[in-house]
């Protein structure tokens, strides 16, 4: 039993880490796709949303049944946190296929001509997902911490982007719709750095089953 057990484990592993592959080339294409101009491939990115989304019910399903045949405590963690990354996997796809989305709108339409941080803000993002996985693969508790900080200097850039944005649209008001698209692009990029974190505090979760989620407001509030 315990050594089928572990098959399972490990076949949910493989689905979880060839989910965090395809998410992680979703971002890339999608951002590629945007500051590139390439309309063909913003419209593979969206096309390939739905593997993202099957890889999800594939690896709940596979969770579900594992859940019922866990031996340890430890077993019943690195499971449940499985299904929970995988959720944000999913949802960092919906976010570059948001992305993509814009990029096709904009592949359409005359370039707007405003250097913007958003492919470094895009490196950064990678990273964060990149680095958040190799940490859930090599139970790595220390590295998934030092992850989590990173959101904020994402945060950062975001803004940076969106006071250029509101500034050329003042200036140019020709170029408002086309603002709007980076705009929602940048921001998506943002949330996919969020989600990235989620996917860091699942691994402390994992390695010292302490949930840190909420740990800055107990903090603020003197707990």
């Amino acid at each position: 039993m315990e050594n089928h057990f572990e098959i399972g484990i490990e076949a949910l592993r493989q689905k979880l880490l060839l989910m965090a592959s395809h998410a992680e080339s979703a971002v890339n294409q999608s951002v590629q796709a945007l500051t590139r101009r390439d309309h063909d491939l913003a419209l593979r990115v969206k096309a390939d949303d739905v593997v993202i989304d099957q890889f999800e019910v594939e690896i709940d399903e596979l969770a579900i049944q594992l859940l019922t045949k866990a031996p340890l405590a430890t077993s019943l963690r690195l499971v449940t946190v499985a299904m929970k990354i995988s959720q944000d996997l999913e949802r960092i796809g919906d976010e570059a296929s948001k992305i993509a989305k814009r990029a096709r709108d904009l592949s359409q339409e005359p370039p707007v001509k405003l250097p913007l941080e958003l492919p470094d803000m895009a490196n950064r993002v990678l990273t964060m997902l990149k680095a958040a996985m190799d940490a859930f693969v090599n139970r790595d508790s220390a590295a998934a911490r030092a992850i989590i900080p990173q959101d904020r200097e994402v945060d950062t850039l975001n803004k940076r982007i969106h006071a250029a944005l509101a500034k050329h649209m003042t200036e140019n008001p020709d170029t408002i719709s086309r603002c709007l698209h980076w705009m929602v692009a940048a921001k998506s990029l943002e949330r996919i750095a969020d989600h990235a974190t989620n996917i860091a505090e699942d691994v402390v979760f994992l390695c010292e089953a302490e949930d840190i989620r909420h740990a800055g407001i107990k903090n603020a509030a003197g707990e």
